[in-house]
């Protein structure tokens, strides 16, 4: 998580902060929300300081990952000695030495797709920059960012997101614009990203560096290709200058042409009508036209949001709008519903037939059942937040059908035996329950759970 993200150290008065690197941050923060004109011209040195570096290197551990074409592990680096590596890196950037290495291109197949995502691995030694970059960089574009915006931001999350459209259909805007952006990180142009930097940053190293990695490139089949446009999915610094590209769109957007948001490339507009819905179409192509971006044309649509009618994808939920049960008379309320999508669903079943495949028969049924609990509750803990619970249902006993088939093929028993082996277990071989986790979303409520004044969540 981003130093940005957290609050402030309860007990401790705002003026002392502990933390060299968040002080920094909250001083880089406040200079560009008091000065929205401003242009910073001394951020380079902050970059290499060693404790910045250190925060760096902490968030690339956390997110662990693949080497990049170096072939350079986080075990390789830690053998190495952490502190010889950034030593290094503070010198190359001091003495203007640095170079970033092309990235590795790998291809990932998309959830319940047949398409691969193109996805780029920088070296480890480049990812720890670019999380110094974003670290130094990220407070002072925030400062700029919209309400509307709310993908890979600190203190926002899709979440937030998804309760805007609870509010706003509540509140009787009942037509949705939805699209993403096609190819949207590939097809960024250098000029313009550049240009939107520019606004904010004026010193010539940091914008040397940002190009540096913009221009290194990527490598496939051995070769390497170096684009004009495209920051690569995959560095830890393309979200946040993907957001520092979108939020030009973000700026020209008006309430007039109903309420947009954006999570990343992924983009809905929520309309009162009809007329306002096809108008909110027409904005969203010509502003992305104008930056250079067209919107992905099979994913995009314009749905009225009707009772018992066709709902509509997003974030991983399906949204569709319906009643609840009546209850002493009174008629039931409309509201809008969520629930995974079919496609969250089939990448859940995917996972949990993965962990529990033939070929790791070798593993202990501890251990496959852990891996498939971790699963479970990370899956959970999102989908959680919605009405969910018919789908957890299903996924749970999936999960329990798998754990039973793997248990029978492992004793080289029939089918019926493993079941009788998770059934006749007190706690089913330790497979973690989804019964009682879903919180449905309410209009005009918090989603978060809350501490109150003694320190326990409620809601």
């Amino acid at each position: 998580m981003s130093a940005l993200a957290a609050g402030p150290t309860q007990g401790v008065d705002d003026d002392i902060v502990i933390d060299p690197v968040r002080a920094l941050q909250r001083k880089l923060y406040r200079a560009a929300k008091a000065d929205p004109g401003r242009r910073f011209h001394a951020l380079y040195d902050k970059v290499h300081r060693r404790d910045v570096l250190w925060r760096a290197w902490v968030q690339v551990y956390r997110n662990g990952g693949a080497p990049g074409i170096d072939q350079t592990t986080i075990a390789d680096v830690e053998e190495y000695g952490v502190a010889r590596l950034l030593d290094e890196l503070e010198v190359e950037l001091q003495e203007q030495r640095f170079r970033p290495l092309p990235a590795r291109r790998v291809y990932i197949p998309k959830p319940g797709q047949s398409e691969k995502r193109p996805l780029s691995i920088p070296a480890i030694r480049d990812r720890i920059v670019q999380a110094a970059l974003k670290i130094v960089l990220e407070p002072v574009f925030e400062a700029d960012m919209l309400s509307c915006s709310f993908g890979f931001r600190p203190r926002r999350s899709a979440h937030d997101a998804l309760q805007v459209l609870v509010d706003e259909s509540f509140a009787g805007k009942r037509w949705i614009v939805e699209t993403d952006i096609a190819n949207c990180f590939t097809a960024i142009p250098h000029d313009g990203l550049m240009s939107a930097i520019c606004e904010r940053i004026c010193d010539r190293k940091v914008l040397a560096l940002l190009r540096a990695f913009l221009r290194a490139g990527v490598m496939e089949d051995g070769a390497v290709r170096r684009e004009a446009a495209g920051t690569p999915q995959g560095g830890v610094v393309s979200p946040m200058l993907c957001n520092v590209y979108l939020t030009r769109l973000d700026r020209r957007w008006r309430p007039a042409y109903g309420t947009l948001v954006r999570y990343a490339d992924d983009l809905v507009a929520v309309c009162k009508s009809q007329g306002q819905a096809k108008a909110a179409l027409a904005k969203l192509t010509e502003f992305l036209g104008a930056l250079g971006l067209v919107p992905k044309a099979q994913k995009t649509r314009i749905v009225q949001l009707v009772e018992g009618g066709p709902g509509f994808d997003f974030l991983g939920f399906h949204h569709r709008l319906v009643r609840s049960h009546p209850r002493r008379g009174a008629g039931g309320l409309v509201f809008l519903a969520r629930w995974p999508s079919k496609r969250a669903m089939q990448h859940a079943r995917d996972r949990i037939r993965f962990l529990t495949m033939k070929a790791r028969l070798a593993a202990g049924v501890e251990q496959v059942v852990a891996e498939v609990n971790l699963f479970l509750r990370g899956w959970a803990g999102y989908f959680r937040f919605g009405n969910s619970a018919e789908a957890f249902d299903k996924i749970r006993q999936y999960a329990v059908m798998r754990v039973a088939l793997f248990v029978a093929k492992r004793h080289q028993r029939g089918r019926s035996w493993g079941f009788a082996q998770v059934y006749r277990s007190p706690v089913q071989l330790g497979l973690v329950s989804l019964n009682g986790i879903v919180v449905a979303p309410r209009a005009n409520k918090p989603w978060r759970e809350k501490p109150n004044a003694d320190g326990e969540g409620r809601r």
